[in-house]
């Protein structure tokens, strides 16, 4: 996000970068962004702020103290990309607007990959002044595509439909790793099912994970959709589902097997990992040597 906002944003100034880990924002030293030294830094001197962190605990913590900085924050725009529980998100809207402030909604959909190609789906709600100023930045420059839903005022909604959208990428894993596994015990062999995944799903997201497992890159040093980020939207589904009188047994089964990726690779392991739990219960290897 940051890559493309710096480089395709027509900014009239440096970007300023901020991040709980220095060494991350350090290392966009070669681009047009300027690395503020501390969290007051970097908003005091925005109009525009961007926040996407790891969990609601982390969003919360940075809001906190964003919202108190010397001199306050009035008519800054906030702009929040975390995938966070709706409930959160309500509560960061209140938190800014008794600040002074503006509080937009934008959770965004896509893997790293989609990130960098600026291939990124926001989904934005809350105020529509808020989500005009931000426009130019979101659609042809960090995403492909605005999904608006700012006719409803309930600024949850976007994470319902972020955390829900998440419940389909997490099923799909599932069931790529169930059919795949099924494919290599029943003689079968995972290469003729991926022809079929190939050919009626090639142009979907099913083929790129497919291809994560048969060729073992669903364990890796740096995951791409860690376990930890995973099982935490797997609980933000549980929770709402729960609380609408629902039930979600795909993504409670998948809510299993991530814990038990957890407990296998720890905090290393990925969504695609659930293809290593399932090859494990059908008594193969967690990981085929190649």
């Amino acid at each position: 996000m940051v890559l493309n906002l710096a480089n395709k944003g027509n900014l009239d100034s440096p970007l300023i970068v901020w991040n709980r880990s220095p060494k991350r924002a350090e290392a966009l030293g070669d681009l047009k962004v300027h690395v503020a030294a501390s969290l007051e830094e970097a908003i005091s001197k925005a109009d525009i702020v961007f926040s996407c962190l790891s969990n609601d605990e982390a969003i919360k913590s940075v809001y906190e103290a964003a919202l108190k900085i010397p001199g306050g924050v009035k008519g800054k725009i906030f702009a929040e990309c975390s995938t966070i529980h709706p409930d959160t998100t309500r509560e960061l809207e209140k938190m800014t607007k008794e600040a002074g402030a503006v509080f937009v909604a934008a959770p965004v959909f896509g893997a790293p990959a989609a990130a960098i190609a600026g291939a990124l789906v926001f989904v934005v709600a809350g105020s529509k002044a808020g989500i005009e100023k931000i426009s130019p930045y979101l659609q042809g420059v960090m995403g492909r595509l605005v999904i608006d839903l700012s006719d409803d005022p309930d600024v949850g909604k976007a994470l319902i439909l972020k955390v829900t959208g998440n419940t389909i990428i997490l099923g799909m894993v599932e069931a790529l790793s169930e059919g795949h596994v099924l494919a290599e015990k029943s003689g079968l062999g995972t290469e003729n099912f991926e022809k079929f995944i190939t050919a009626l799903f090639g142009a979907s997201p099913y083929l790129p994970y497919s291809k994560r497992l048969t060729t073992g890159d669903y364990v890796r040093e740096e995951p791409l959709f860690g376990v930890d980020l995973a099982a935490k939207d797997a609980r933000h589904a549980l929770s709402l589902a729960k609380a609408s009188g629902t039930t979600m047994p795909i993504t409670e089964i998948a809510a299993q097997n991530l814990a038990a990726v957890k407990e296998e690779l720890g905090a290393s392991g990925d969504i695609a990992s659930i293809y290593g739990v399932m090859r494990k219960k059908a008594g193969l290897p967690f990981i085929e040597k190649k």
